[in-house]
């Protein structure tokens, strides 16, 4: 009962401290709400940094300095910046921050959060201008837009790590071309586009031609070597045809003759042969009968 009657006295006397502390600006009981974070100089330097909840401070010696501990938001206003390929844009952007270490951010920005913010804009600004330099329109509207969001914010926090403030993101939020500039972009690119186009097409031809040229040259070797083996097959089939009748002669010469005499009265006589030769010409001797010699 005693404690806790104890305990009731205790927080009201320590209400009516901070509150009469409040009054006449003198701090003796700091209270840091959720979402602050305190800082409690001694002489202007650093002797305590609160965490939320009830810290005391010497009044009229000690000075109590509160800074936000949550993300902040800082935007800026649209900037003209010019890119690789000599293209002006209108970029605006943003960051999210916060007091990361209040000791080095008191230190480095003693006028407060003003002169953070005015720092902000201009470190951050000329990280995109330096950053989108380096990119052609195309890669800033579509082909590297995550690497280059990516790149200005690693920039920002490496800047920033040193002075107590943490950066957690910097995006671009808009990107527009200039006012009036449109037609003369669109002309270039149509103008690019078609370079292009020729590029490409002077480049389709070559291909065609040396895929043509390929495939006569393929052709020629082809039937050449077609022509090659089917010279060698009809000279063995020739070679052939005279050894059999060469073996054929050999075995009987009268039935070789007869069957070559033949032949030739098939080619040289028909229907509208005439022939005027003597009738004991060699040519005739197998029509004359058997006998003849």
């Amino acid at each position: 009962m005693r404690r806790g009657l104890l305990f009731v006295l205790l927080g009201a006397g320590l209400a009516l401290l901070a509150v009469a502390g409040g009054n006449l600006g003198i701090p003796p009981v700091v209270i840091t709400r959720e979402g602050e974070q305190k800082l409690i100089l001694l002489y202007g330097q650093v002797r305590n940094v609160t965490q939320p909840g009830i810290s005391l401070a010497i009044p009229f010696v000690e000075e109590v300095r509160t800074y936000d501990s949550r993300w902040l938001y800082n935007s800026t206003a649209a900037l003209p910046i010019q890119t690789k390929d000599g293209e002006q844009l209108l970029i605006d952007y943003y960051t999210v921050w916060r007091v990361g270490s209040p000791r080095d951010f008191v230190r480095e920005f003693p006028g407060g959060m003003e002169p953070a913010e005015q720092q902000i804009d201009r470190v951050v600004g000329d990280g995109v201008r330096k950053v989108i330099g380096r990119h052609t329109l195309g890669e800033v509207l579509k082909d590297e837009r995550a690497p280059i969001v990516a790149a200005i914010t690693e920039n920002a926090r490496k800047a920033f790590a040193p002075v107590g403030i943490e950066v957690a993101d910097v995006r671009i939020n808009r990107t527009e071309l200039p006012s009036g500039a449109e037609e003369s972009v669109y002309a270039r690119m149509k103008t690019e586009r078609e370079r292009l186009a020729k590029k490409n097409r002077a480049e389709g031809e070559e291909r065609a031609r040396a895929i043509r040229a390929a495939a006569d040259r393929e052709a020629r070797v082809i039937v050449a070597t077609a022509r090659k083996e089917s010279e060698i097959a009809r000279g063995q089939g020739d070679a052939e045809a005279a050894r059999i009748y060469a073996e054929a002669y050999t075995v009987d010469p009268d039935f070789y003759g007869f069957t070559r005499s033949l032949e030739a009265y098939r080619k040289t006589i028909d229907g509208r042969t005439t022939l005027v030769i003597s009738p004991d010409t060699e040519f005739f001797k197998y029509l004359e009968g058997p006998g003849r010699e």
